[in-house]
């Protein structure tokens, strides 16, 4: 069985640090569609779904509060924009090529077609082999292209102490071959730290942006599809649903034994026509920290205490033109830090996603490594602080939620 321990020093998952004390013209000529979008039933907000130019490899994600903001070239001629989240049925807004603001768009909830039963070992073993084998159908057998929007928030309480984001190009190889040559660049990037004194603990990162080539399940089949980790977990067939208006079986897995390090529980959605895995949501087994911990965790300051709390993973693909390509990542850290000799400790959240907003799959020249970013490097390291409101230009990104405006208006403050 490869072990986790050693995935995790291939920069499987971000490592984190704790520490005592070029810019590309985007293109021009676009409009845009924006506003929120909710469950028809109970209008309350739905978070994470995909916004998407219909037939097209263009895209974005709405955010914590369901608030999205998509930017549509003109030079396209897009028909309709698609709105799509897991247990909804995909909603389809017509556009006119002029920009449309503060949309109300409305869901419909799919009821579930299949209550959850325990199926066997075997049936399991032949749902995800068959879908490992038809990944090279499925998938692309080329180089890919890939354009996204990567931020990642650091909150120690409930004030954000870091924020960073950039828009970056991710390198892909064909799915048939490994992750060795699929690298990341950075295009354009921003960042906000705190200043105050009370917040000298500083959180670093390692390897934030190479979530989309590490942590894309597909590709890299060790993360969650090494097939020695099976007998260590047990399945069970969770409610079906739809993604994009597909069926999908839900494939759940827990750990059924202790092994010397943590494992994995979560679900897999395969799409049951093509047998495509079209998501993966799952958490690390936290019963031993100290495992969990030595893992995580570089370095830190003498006399600090560092207690994990949870480690949890959102990897998401859309099909587009008969393939399907990586769409949504989203990591989450929590943990407490403090100090011997105090008796409180203090709460910290890091959270990491990135949205692909654009795939280009012909002509595609791979990244150097002298361009690339690597896993042993910080984001904050590499982009600019925060400048002006019109940062981004034509560049699609994950709009900021309520708090993360309030959280960066504050760290704002700082800096005048």
């Amino acid at each position: 069985m490869k072990t986790f321990y050693n995935l995790i020093n291939k920069s499987l998952l971000p490592i984190i640090l704790l520490l005592a004390g070029t810019d590309v013209i985007a293109q021009e000529g676009y409009y845009i569609i924006s506003g929120t979008v909710k469950d028809k039933n109970t209008r309350k907000t739905i978070e994470y779904a995909t916004v998407s130019i219909t037939d097209k490899n263009i895209g974005t994600v709405s955010n914590a509060d369901g608030d999205f903001l998509i930017k549509i070239p003109e030079s396209i001629n897009a028909s309709s924009v698609d709105f799509s989240c897991i247990g909804y049925a995909t909603f389809r807004f017509p556009v006119k090529g002029e920009s449309v603001t503060g949309l109300d768009i409305r869901l419909d909830p799919i009821a579930a077609m299949l209550s959850a039963v325990i199926i066997q070992a075997w049936d399991v073993d032949r749902l995800l082999r068959e879908a490992i084998n038809k990944i090279e159908k499925n998938y692309s057998s080329s180089p890919t292209m890939v354009t996204g929007f990567y931020r990642e928030t650091m909150k120690k309480k409930r004030n954000y102490i870091n924020v960073s984001e950039a828009v970056v190009d991710v390198y892909k190889t064909a799915y048939t071959e490994n992750i060795e040559r699929d690298r990341v660049q950075i295009v354009k990037g921003r960042k906000l730290l705190s200043h105050k004194k009370t917040d000298t603990l500083s959180v670093n990162l390692l390897g934030g942006p190479t979530l989309s080539v590490f942590m894309d399940i597909v590709k890299n089949l060790d993360v969650l599809l090494d097939r020695e980790t099976f007998p260590y977990l047990t399945f069970s067939m969770g409610n079906a649903t739809q993604i994009d208006g597909r069926d999908q079986y839900v494939i759940s897995f827990r750990p059924q034994v202790r092994t010397p390090e943590p494992l994995f529980s979560g679900s897999f959605f395969i799409n049951k026509e093509s047998m495509a895995f079209t998501r993966a949501e799952y958490t690390l087994d936290m019963s031993d920290r100290n495992k969990v911990t030595s893992m995580i965790l570089k370095k830190k300051p003498t006399g600090l205490r560092f207690r994990p709390e949870e480690l949890s993973y959102v990897v998401s693909y859309r099909e587009q033109n008969g393939k399907t390509y990586l769409s949504y990542i989203r990591s989450e850290m929590k943990f407490k830090c403090d100090w011997k000799r105090k008796l409180f400790s203090t709460n910290y959240d890091i959270v990491s996603e990135m949205a692909v907003t654009d795939i280009v799959n012909q002509n595609v020249s791979a990244i150097s490594r002298k361009e690339a970013f690597l896993p042993n490097q910080s984001l904050g390291d590499r982009v600019a602080n925060f400048h002006d409101d019109d940062f981004w230009g034509a560049y699609n990104i994950i709009e900021p939620d309520e708090s993360l405006e309030s959280g960066v208006a504050k760290l704002k403050k700082q800096y005048r």
